[in-house]
């Protein structure tokens, strides 16, 4: 039974995590194909899932954008081992041709 419960709270939240994301690129929509836009959205998604899972990146200090492929991440982060992680675990994601971590600044 909580096995079940945990299984729905996962599932909820990636519907909610897709919502975000399909909103936050809703202005691109008009430009480009709906395929390259669900593309990215699905990067978006994978990459602030994988960061989610992972022990060393706060997924919620980092915002992530996706547009024909090129990731820009944005947002403060604690230590450089969290900024580095965040752009590996971006870079190693299918479909991203690039990574601009320019905005990804460490906390002073």
């Amino acid at each position: 039974m909580d096995g079940e419960r945990h299984k729905g709270r996962w599932v909820g939240a990636w519907i909610v995590l897709l919502a975000f994301v399909l909103l936050g690129t809703a202005s691109t929509w008009a430009q480009r194909s709906v395929g390259e836009v669900i593309d990215d959205s699905v990067i978006t998604a994978k990459i602030k899932a994988s960061y989610a899972a992972d022990s060393q990146v706060s997924a919620l200090a980092i915002d992530v954008d996706t547009a024909n492929g090129v990731v820009t991440l944005t947002g403060i982060v604690s230590s450089e081992l969290e900024r580095q992680r965040a752009i590996q675990l971006a870079q190693g994601t299918d479909g991203v041709k690039q990574v601009d971590a320019r905005n990804l600044h460490l906390r002073r």
